[in-house]
């Protein structure tokens, strides 16, 4: 029996859907525990999250919970917090010119060793957003020299120092909850 063409696009097509299907259900069972579901990191993205005067390095109660980095675009700060709550690390960073908006992300890629978009050699870059095609992610300069402040190029580079990016480069792999608060 002959099989008409029009019985062959039939066919390809729900093949096709039914692919499309599977690997959406693999991929929506595959996102991380409470990405897109803290209460507190969605409060945090509305306004500023409040900090304790006294102690300025402090992580802002507001931040969320759980294992996670928080970065503050206001503090050009970064916190890696352990599962139990507790800053394992916080140090200061130099953003690029581009800045994500605050909210609940996870990393999605990570590279050894590449050149920022600035054309300085970067390495431990961390991933997590992206800005009108602009990349926004973590890095630290291999020369560890910080960017130049009077670029204008839109750059999502986050620089940290070379020993702040061995230690966010162990931290936060593929899928792992970033949380961005004013």
């Amino acid at each position: 029996m002959a099989i008409s063409s029009s019985g062959l696009v039939t066919g390809l097509t729900t093949a096709a859907l039914v692919t499309v299907g599977v690997l959406a259900y693999q991929a929506s069972a595959n996102v991380p525990s409470g990405l897109g579901s803290d209460a507190g990191a969605a409060a945090a993205a509305i306004t500023k999250a409040p900090r304790d005067e006294a102690h300025p390095t402090a992580l802002p109660p507001a931040s969320g919970r759980g294992e996670r980095v928080v970065y503050s675009v206001d503090d050009d700060r970064v916190w890696l917090v352990g599962e139990d709550g507790g800053v394992r690390r916080t140090f200061t960073v130099t953003p690029g010119t581009v800045d994500p908006a605050p909210g609940v992300y996870a990393v999605t890629s990570r590279s050894n060793t590449v050149t920022g978009s600035d054309g300085v050699p970067v390495e431990h870059v961390v991933r997590f957003a992206n800005v009108a095609g602009v990349a926004v992610g973590f890095s630290a300069a291999v020369d560890d020299t910080p960017p130049d402040p009077s670029r204008t190029a839109a750059t999502g580079g986050i620089r940290e120092s070379r020993a702040d990016g061995d230690a966010m480069w162990k931290f936060a792999t593929i899928g792992h909850k970033v949380v961005v608060i004013r």
